[in-house]
């Protein structure tokens, strides 16, 4: 439960600075996690198929 408060408490900290900071770097941002994410995913895909564990 705790958890959860902190992730909403993050949650409404990330979007009142969105708010408040130009598009170009809300974008910029955006673009950058979001490539993040994809080669997160791909590695994890690739991990996967090959039946290493990184851990």
């Amino acid at each position: 439960m705790l958890f959860l408060v902190v992730a909403l408490m993050l949650l409404g900290v990330a979007l009142g600075t969105v708010a408040h900071v130009p598009l170009t770097v809300t974008v910029t941002a955006a673009a950058f996690i979001a490539a993040w994410l994809a080669v997160f995913a791909i590695r994890e895909r690739h991990s996967r198929r090959r039946g290493t564990s990184v851990n």
